[in-house]
């Protein structure tokens, strides 16, 4: 590893020192509307996929709603994931590559034109709208993928190693209001509309309970998931680069100090003003054995719990279905129009997000510095484990058995709270770990790219729960799945696979070594080579 000047860590030590002020959360609303928009565009487009089915795929010869068939369906709901492993390696690498400042507008760019572009999708067939909404998908995707590399690594090399934890958290915290405001936005659109047009139930009038205006309620949801992203791009555009990249990778420790000091008012005097770090050994690369001896159990911990978080987490929203519809909050389709359906799965899913996944997030942000990351992963990873076995096990019993009305009988409360309590303790827990650890753990110039390859692989699981699940979760018995679907191995089964899958979780959490209180440096081996004392001298303003 090279020898890097001392005068470098000594603007380094200053910011891990640097009380928190008004800058770091600055820094964390930048970011974090990049996460807003990112939960927003990757989770509306659950509360409309009914709707696209009813205008695009009914079938008056089946007597029921249409509904995407399951080729169509994979899709929709699974080429914003594809895009969004793609963007996170590629923008991961590009961030070491030229930096974190000179991509970072760039991607929120992305988002805004496909997000527009998502509700412009052309035509007024199936084949052609749907085609064209995949195509922007997939590049929304691209974009929202860049955002995780960036903004992690970004906030990581911002904070003080005091309040890192909560401040990455914290960004990532804004997805869980992203998942509510696109639940809430999908709520008032679909309610505006229902209001405006007085529209039948399916089985008064099957045509007309899907009105043709309904067309612009889906497309008026994606477009205004450019609004968060519009608003944050200029402040995106004049950040400077973080002080780590330009001292640590761009080897110029003044400009990294003129830089901090103008935004973080920390006074740094005396600096090196070289711009060439002296170097005694070539520094090591990804695809090295020293990356291997020191990093490689540390990047498949990062991986391997991502990925094994993941497929739980996104497969947890294919068990929506059964659960609103058990306690109560989703009737059956044929007994609503296409605006009132709309209207309710989005109500049900703000309800989760509000009730379970928001708090979870902000539960972390409180605790993160204080219990540290490795012991709220393995809770997270425990928690997920037993409330799935415990909806496993007495699946029947609390769910109820079919009847006219949905599912009578049952313990529809504690069947809806145990639900709930996966998605709070996945937020208190993992999905908030598994993006914050990789972000403090390699060198500089690795680490947005390590950061990519962990977001990856945990795409890789959202694709395998999305798609794998999607299939495995239909009924066992013909006439039990969804149309156009084979049989599976039921909910009750499916929820005992990812049982078993976060208990495997919880294994390779012990993988990944805690890093609260520590400086970037000292993780990542930086500062070992630059023992030597320095005249270099550090006031804070």
């Amino acid at each position: 590893m090279g020898t890097t000047d001392p005068s470098s860590f000594e603007v380094l030590g200053a910011l891990d020192r640097a009380k928190t002020q008004w800058y770091h959360f600055t820094t964390i609303v930048i970011a974090g509307m990049g996460f807003f928009t990112d939960a927003y565009d990757l989770f509306c487009i659950s509360t409309v996929t009914k709707l696209l089915g009813r205008l695009y795929y009914y079938d008056p010869s089946t007597g029921k709603p249409g509904s995407l068939p399951p080729n169509v369906s994979a899709a929709v709901n699974g080429v914003a994931l594809c895009g969004t492993l793609c963007g996170q390696l590629f923008f991961g690498w590009l961030g070491d590559k030229l930096g974190r400042k000179k991509v970072y507008g760039y991607t929120l760019l992305l988002m805004i034109i496909t997000s527009i572009g998502s509700g412009l999708s052309f035509g007024n067939s199936a084949k052609g709208v749907i085609s064209t909404l995949c195509f922007f998908r997939f590049w929304l995707g691209f974009g929202i993928g860049g955002d995780y590399p960036l903004s992690a690594t970004i906030m990581s090399e911002y904070a003080n190693k005091k309040t890192r934890g909560a401040f990455i958290a914290a960004v990532f915290a804004m997805q869980g209001f992203g998942i509510l405001g696109g639940a809430t936005v999908s709520i008032v659109v679909s309610a505006a509309f229902r209001n405006a047009f007085d529209t039948p139930i399916f089985t008064v009038d099957p045509v007309g309970s899907t009105p043709p205006q309904a067309d612009y309620v889906w497309r008026i949801i994606f477009m205004l998931g450019a609004l968060p992203a519009a608003c944050t791009f200029y402040y995106r555009m004049k950040m400077p680069e973080t002080a780590r990249y330009t001292a640590l990778v761009a080897h110029n420790n003044k400009r990294a100090a003129l830089d901090m000091g103008r935004v973080l008012q920390v006074d740094f005097t005396n600096i090196n003003e070289s711009n060439t770090l002296t170097t005694t050994k070539q520094e090591y690369g990804l695809f090295t054995t020293q990356f291997a001896k020191r990093h490689g159990l540390q990047l498949l911990g990062t991986t391997s719990t991502w990925f094994l978080l993941d497929i739980a987490f996104y497969s947890q929203n294919l068990f929506q279905k059964d659960i609103f519809t058990a306690i109560g909050w989703l009737p059956s389709a044929k007994s609503m129009n296409a605006l009132e359906e709309v209207f309710r799965i989005s109500r049900a899913q703000a309800l989760i997000a509000l009730c379970s996944t928001v708090p979870g997030y902000w539960f972390t942000v409180a605790f993160i510095d204080i219990v540290g990351r490795w012991i709220i992963q393995l809770m997270g990873f425990f928690f997920m484990t037993l409330f799935m076995l415990i909806l496993a096990l007495d699946y029947y019993p609390l769910r109820g058995q079919a009847c006219p009305k949905g599912f009578c009988g049952g313990n529809h409360i504690t069947f809806v709270v145990l639900y709930a309590f996966t998605f709070f303790f996945a937020n208190f827990g993992p999905n908030a770990t598994t993006f914050i650890v990789p972000a403090e753990l390699f060198p500089a110039r690795l680490r947005s790219t390590c950061h990519g390859i962990s977001a990856a692989c945990g795409k890789a699981g959202a694709i395998v729960g999305a798609f794998g699940f999607l299939y495995a979760a239909q009924g066992q018995h013909p006439g039990e799945p969804d149309p156009g679907y084979p049989t599976g191995i039921g909910v009750k089964n499916s929820f005992i696979g990812l049982a078993v899958i976060n208990g495997i979780g919880f294994l390779m959490t012990f993988l990944v070594p805690e890093t609260k209180g520590r400086s970037l440096e000292d993780l990542s081996g930086e500062n070992e080579a630059a023992k030597e004392p320095s005249n270099t001298t550090v006031q804070s303003a």
